[in-house]
């Protein structure tokens, strides 16, 4: 299992929709929100816009870029 090679969220600019993948300054995330929030991981890097690795299972998730390492969360996801 790789580790994260990512600082904390809190100390990193995320100027990409998770789920989408657009820019967050371009438009109305909301839905996309509400969708990482509820049921889905994200599918894109936040910090990147790459499409990353998922895996999910019934206990939750991992994602990973290829340039900023993996994040996991829980079923109910926001995470």
């Amino acid at each position: 299992m790789s580790a994260v090679v990512e600082p904390p969220a809190d100390t990193v600019e995320r100027p990409y929709c998770a789920w989408c993948g657009g820019e967050r300054a371009a438009g109305d995330h909301t839905a996309c929100d509400r969708r990482l929030a509820s049921v889905d991981p994200p599918r894109h890097c936040p910090s990147c816009a790459r499409r990353m690795v998922v895996q999910v299972d019934p206990v939750g998730w991992t994602a990973r870029c290829s340039r900023h390492g993996e994040s996991a969360g829980e079923n109910g996801f926001g995470g």
